[in-house]
């Protein structure tokens, strides 16, 4: 076998190593966005979608850029004067 060729092979071998590797290690987009809804109502806030996504852009892939975490309700007792 020639050098080329062989060096081809490993590279394609090192290529698709390197992308199977990483993606064991990342969360689902769902999963990321189950896990920011759960932490958002326990703060007592609603998770609704950033304006850009109402607006009709696309998605990031990634949902903590795609949605913010809406909090109403008392303001802190700073504010109230307590």
């Amino acid at each position: 076998m020639s050098i080329a060729l062989r060096t081809a092979a490993a590279f394609v071998l090192l290529a698709v190593a390197a992308c199977a590797g990483g993606a064991a290690n990342r969360e689902s987009y769902t999963a990321q966005l189950d896990r920011l809804t759960d932490e958002c109502r326990s703060r007592g806030g609603i998770l609704t979608p950033n304006d850009l996504s109402v607006s009709g852009a696309q998605t990031s892939g990634a949902p903590e850029r795609d949605f913010v975490c809406k909090i109403n309700g008392q303001p802190s007792s700073r504010v109230r004067g307590a």
